[in-house]
């Protein structure tokens, strides 16, 4: 006597005859093959144990196919872009794709890397021109509640008011909204295999941190920014005076190497 082991299945869209004990009846196949099918039983169409198990299997490595394309994408464009670029974004990629490319000597301000790495400390440096990461609670300006204007370390622009800074519990200093729209450049990061969307200093190019939209209201938005990139003017002071992350006490702050959300 026939017997399959059966399972409900979705519409079909292949067909084909079979004889089952002398007796044709209608198979509906996943895969173009003879020996995969679902028999018609009336009113309900039945899927047998083989054509199941392979239909699984189609759909586990598909999946899988899709999961490492996915990753490859990334760790590719993670390689293009480089930690230490000196460029906001590869030029060999699309511009839609990663935002306006500017090289460093394309921006209003710049300076010689001789100069910058006298003027900074060893972390300001790293962060604001190796885009790198300040660990979580170590900056000077995280829990940082003076009134005033928190400003470029490198070349001073004005970036933020203490009126939009706020305590995110990210360990870094957050912000919900800048200065002025003009304060900074975005731009894609694909570092890390994640995507997340970078922000420098408009002026000079350097590295601020990142940008979520997980902020408070009215902007929704969440600028987290790494002490070491910032100074700071307070309010009444005149303009050229302004105090850095290190400055306040931030000097000896751990740079991060891991994974980090900023």
């Amino acid at each position: 006597m026939f017997r399959h082991s059966v399972i409900p299945t979705l519409p079909y869209t292949n067909t084909h005859s079979q004889s089952v004990n002398g007796t044709a009846v209608v198979c509906v196949s996943l895969v173009s093959r003879p020996d995969t099918c679902r028999l018609n039983t009336g009113d309900t169409t039945l899927l047998c144990h083989r054509c199941f198990s392979v239909a699984a299997f189609l759909c586990v490595t598909v999946f899988l196919m899709a999961v490492l394309l996915r990753r490859g994408l990334f760790v590719a464009l993670h390689h293009a872009l480089g930690q230490g670029s000196n460029s906001v974004c590869h030029p060999a990629l699309p511009a839609a794709l990663l935002g306006a490319c500017r090289t460093k000597k394309t921006w209003p301000v710049s300076f010689p890397q001789e100069e910058l790495k006298k003027r900074l400390t060893p972390t300001q440096y790293h962060v604001t021109q190796e885009r790198g990461t300040e660990s979580a609670f170590t900056g000077g300006f995280t829990h940082h509640k003076d009134e005033g204007t928190y400003t470029c370390v490198v070349c001073g622009a004005q970036l933020f008011s203490s009126n939009t800074k706020f305590d995110s519990g990210s360990g870094w200093p957050s912000f919900f909204d800048l200065l002025k729209e003009e304060s900074v450049t975005v731009s894609d990061d694909f570092s890390y295999g994640m995507h997340r969307v970078e922000i420098t200093c408009s002026q000079c190019g350097a590295h601020l941190g990142h940008l979520f939209d997980d902020g408070p209201r009215p902007t929704g938005k969440r600028y987290c920014v790494n002490s070491a990139s910032l100074g700071f003017q307070p309010n009444g002071a005149p303009s050229s005076t302004s105090s850095s992350a290190a400055e306040d006490g931030a000097a000896s702050s751990s740079v991060s190497n891991g994974k980090t959300e900023l």
